[in-house]
């Protein structure tokens, strides 16, 4: 009887699961179904077909030649790999300090720091802008400003901070006492002894941080004035204005998007695994 009971909550469980999951994927597969379909098909019809009748690549080769796309994408790499760089070190200079050192007011600046993730960019948007305007960080400036500013707000974050000290705290200090035993300094034995251990969370930070940094919309589409500094993100939305009655088009242009986040991730994956968890660690 038990064994019944087991396996039939197992069941459902699976069953929600996989339910959940094709209600996940369900976009995604439009999307590429979709950017598939030729001129003479349907892309409306109800209910979907997700098989394409008349099957064709000329959507991708199409949106390649109508707009800038590599330019596009050149940018969108320079920025999310800057941010991803910024946040992997100054996330781990700001976590290490809150996991090992004392101080005067250290929990206080740590939930200070945990308080920011309930604050919306959005809430803080308006005076960031005008600082980085006022600072000359924009792409009117100088194609570096522009970059600069782009990265600037996100070049380190809470969750990052939090990820960083979770993975610190779960390291023995013995190691560190005895690399200082042997002549290391602070810096040095962050960096030979106490980065190398915490790989697989440098991984989760680093996946993290380029997912949110490729897709970010709102921040280049009101910094950037010039179409040459475009990130993917602003230069697809813009194919939404040039071919409003293509949307084969714009779901071409959405598909290339997602192959760098799909190529980082599995490039990634065998320290993702194992380092998803360590921000559970009670500290």
């Amino acid at each position: 009887m038990n064994m019944n009971k087991k396996f039939f909550s197992g069941f459902i469980s699976h069953a929600i699961l996989i339910l959940v999951s094709l209600l996940s994927v369900f976009p995604f597969i439009w999307l590429v179904s979709t950017s598939l379909k030729g001129i003479n098909e349907n892309i409306f019809a109800y209910p979907p077909a997700f098989i394409p009748e008349d099957f064709t690549f000329s959507n991708y080769t199409g949106v390649w030649g109508k707009v800038d796309f590599m330019r596009y994408f050149y940018n969108s790499i320079a920025v999310a790999g800057l941010t991803v760089i910024f946040n992997l070190i100054f996330s781990s200079l700001a976590g290490y300090p809150l996991a090992r050192m004392k101080f005067a007011g250290k929990k206080v600046i740590f939930f200070g720091i945990l308080a920011t993730i309930m604050v919306p960019f959005q809430a803080i948007m308006v005076p960031v802008y005008l600082i980085t305007v006022k600072l000359g960080l924009t792409d009117g400036v100088s194609i570096l400003n522009g970059y600069i500013g782009l990265v600037m707000p996100f070049a380190v974050s809470a969750f990052g901070i939090f990820l960083m000290r979770q993975a610190f705290i779960k390291i023995p200090v013995e190691l560190e006492e005895s690399a200082i035993v042997d002549g290391c300094n602070v810096f040095q034995v962050l960096w030979k002894v106490v980065l190398p251990m915490v790989k697989p969370t440098l991984a989760v930070l680093a996946v993290f941080t380029f997912i949110g940094s490729w897709g970010e919309f709102l921040w280049p589409s009101i910094l950037l004035t010039k179409e040459s500094m475009f990130t993917l993100p602003v230069g697809i939305n813009n194919l939404q204005g040039m071919f409003s009655s293509n949307w084969r088009y714009v779901a071409a242009g959405s598909i290339l998007s997602t192959i760098p986040i799909i190529v980082f991730f599995l490039a990634m994956q065998k320290y993702f695994i194992n380092g998803e968890n360590d921000g559970a660690l009670k500290g």
